[in-house]
């Protein structure tokens, strides 16, 4: 779960983390207070959860009161990749002398935890590791210890920072963000940037925190409410169902992730947009086969549905009759396409047949069915 900016910062000033003093607001004039608090200036982020604020209006310095009143009011309600934004955050600007970058994050092609630092912050990590990577240098963590040890936070800070108070502020800001890192199931937490301003003292000018979903039963302080394109999403995990929403035309139902992206490549293959990934899992009962349903037909994208199920733990008849009793429930107007192999295979079938439904025996044959029944349907 990726935690917004403002929570982020909640958490990691509880570490020590340095931040500019701020709140995080849902209107004009509760922004105009906040600014009265911190002081002028401030800066004026929109809170969501995704990439490009910036570029895309989301993030605005405000010097007078009527400014921050102007700018909070322009950002509030805009629409950013297609989520509109209902909170901001209003933060006493840093009057910034040098920006850099901070991050730990699980690194799954080391098989350990990794600590980045690089003096090139402000700017996209990723593009900072096509074009300078010796820019970016890295620790990696000893997971017998699972420690960031003081003299691997030291040489990091040596590498960044000049100045010997420098590097005793940022040493002891790495070492606290591996804490928080550690002690709160993170996969990713990131600085950037970690800016110095103009009087020599280090504050960190934005945060990123993603929280492991497997750790969030034992954070439950950190849930959020979901955010638009994550409703569905959240939904669907409240039924053991794995689902993303993607810009296709053809809902996907199937059971397990390797099958889930089999049938999207060969829904590919064969000149067809899946609308959806849909992951059921194992032991589905009709319930959650309703529930899968429910969450395609609310997608005005889908033109056609295809069932792909493999029946090993899941029973194939139960899969069938969760079919035919979303059927007699909801009205349906898009064609349903239906491959069931595997355990009670057979009585899925006639449950199927008696429902004059769509069955085919193959992958091609229902990729290019579904395709077919899609580009059909208006």
């Amino acid at each position: 779960m990726k935690l917004p900016e403002y929570l982020s910062r909640e958490l990691l000033k509880r570490y020590g983390i340095p931040f500019g003093e701020g709140k995080v607001v849902t209107s004009k004039e509760e922004a105009v207070e906040v600014a009265k608090e911190v002081g002028l200036p401030v800066v004026i982020k929109a809170q969501v959860l995704v990439g490009g604020r910036g570029k895309a209006g989301g993030v605005k310095l405000a010097y007078s009161i009527d400014e921050v009143r102007e700018k909070a009011d322009t950002i509030l309600g805009m629409s950013i990749k297609g989520i509109t934004v209902k909170k901001v955050l209003v933060a006493r600007a840093i009057d910034i002398a040098k920006e850099t970058y901070i991050g730990v994050v699980l690194d799954r092609a080391r098989q350990s935890i990794t600590v980045m630092a690089s003096d090139e912050g402000g700017v996209d990590i990723e593009e900072v590791a096509r074009e300078k990577p010796e820019k970016i240098y890295k620790t990696t963590i000893d997971m017998g210890l699972f420690e960031l040890m003081p003299y691997q936070a030291r040489q990091l800070a040596f590498k960044v920072f000049g100045e010997p108070e420098l590097r005793k502020q940022a040493t002891r800001i790495y070492l606290n963000l591996f804490r928080a890192f550690k002690e709160n199931d993170a996969t990713l937490v990131e600085i950037n940037p970690l800016a110095v301003d103009t009087a020599g003292k280090i504050y960190a000018c934005d945060a990123k925190v993603i929280i492991d979903d497997n750790g969030l039963y034992r954070r439950q302080e950190l849930m959020r409410e979901p955010e638009e394109d994550e409703v569905k999403e959240w939904e669907a995990k409240k039924y053991g169902l794995s689902y993303i929403k993607l810009d296709g035309n053809i809902g996907c139902v199937v059971n397990g992730a390797g099958l889930a992206m089999a049938t999207m490549d060969i829904i590919k293959r064969y000149g067809g947009e899946p609308a959806n990934f849909l992951d059921i899992g194992g032991s589905s009962s009709p319930e959650k086969v309703m529930k899968a349903m429910e969450l395609l037909l609310e997608d005005r994208n889908v033109k056609a549905i295809w069932f792909n199920i493999f029946g090993g733990i899941t029973r194939c008849d139960d899969v069938a009759k969760g079919i035919v009793e979303t059927l007699s429930k909801m009205r349906v107007d898009v064609p349903i396409v239906v491959r069931l192999t595997g355990t009670n295979e057979d009585k899925a079938l006639k449950i199927l047949e008696s429902a004059n439904l769509i069955t085919v025996r193959s992958m091609k044959e229902g990729a290019m069915k579904v395709i077919e029944l899609a580009g059909r349907t208006k």
